[in-house]
């Protein structure tokens, strides 16, 4: 597993989980803006990024893996201390399904255009996911032509980005071999009771309660064509003291799209909410 972690050894640890087909790349400009006073860790999930990419005979791409990385990751950097967590995309499942099994080293959550918790009611499946969870050909355009993430890019960004930037997170996916987190983690889209995250999910939701006193931002890009504003009116359920920062312009990869604004935003959300232990 490749991470970033940059800061002060000694400073409060920020913990950002990203998604699916994003790696570290996603967070470097609030990296950039954390760590003059915060130790900022961030890892590729195993597949992405610059991590390694398995075959499926060496990896379980699966949430409950997913999991045990994080929780094997914080062990191995001996991080004892309250974390405040930035969550996004799949990182909202992996990061606060850690977080819910050990709320007392939770300082802080930073919720953006994500879920933690079995689909709104009122929330359907996007075709797209659904053709990529649930057909051949949709296997085939994720690993043979880099469909997944060449169009999330374009799709998740409301707002222009660069050449350099499109290709930072296209770059690590540039074969069939090096594609296979980007199509496994759609795969593993936990829908119903049967299906192999579903458990870990529910269980997630069900233990949120855990972290209704914890320091909450929600900050979301209303242009999300995945994570819509359904999703925000459920986490403003679970958490309703929560600070909400709500963009109408900007879409999933909302840290692309509000940019420094945002960046400054979630320190100071962090400097008012010192982690006490």
């Amino acid at each position: 597993m490749h991470f970033l972690d940059e800061g002060p050894r000694d400073a409060p640890v920020v913990l950002m989980v990203h998604g699916n087909p994003t790696w570290s790349f996603y967070y470097r400009n609030l990296v950039v803006a954390l760590r003059d006073r915060y130790r900022c860790i961030v890892p590729d999930h195993i597949g992405c990024g610059l991590s390694d990419k398995p075959d499926d005979a060496q990896y379980t791409y699966t949430l409950a893996q997913r999991i045990a990385d994080l929780d094997a990751l914080v062990d191995y950097l001996q991080v004892n201390t309250a974390i405040h967590m930035i969550v996004h995309d799949w990182g909202g499942m992996i990061g606060l399904g850690w977080a819910t099994e050990r709320p007392e080293q939770i300082a802080s959550m930073v919720i953006s255009n994500t879920a933690a918790f079995p689909l709104p009611t009122e929330k359907k499946l996007p075709a797209a996911l659904w053709l990529t969870r649930n057909t051949s050909l949709g296997s085939v355009l994720v690993r043979g032509f880099n469909a997944f993430a060449g169009i999330a890019i374009r799709v998740a960004c409301k707002k222009p980005v660069t050449k350099e930037v499109r290709r930072g997170y296209t770059g690590p996916y540039d074969c069939w071999s090096n594609r296979i987190a980007t199509l496994r983690f759609v795969q593993d889209i936990p829908l119903a009771p049967g299906d192999p995250a579903y458990a870990i999910l529910k269980a997630t939701a069900d233990r949120l309660v855990g972290l209704v006193e914890k320091p909450c931002l929600l900050a979301w890009g209303e242009r999300d064509f995945v994570f819509d504003l359904h999703f925000l009116d459920k986490w403003k359920e679970y958490f309703p003291d929560a600070r909400v920062l709500s963009y109408p312009d900007c879409g999933h990869y909302l840290l692309e799209d509000a940019g420094a604004p945002l960046n400054l935003a979630i320190g100071d959300f962090l400097d008012r909410h010192p982690s006490t232990t």
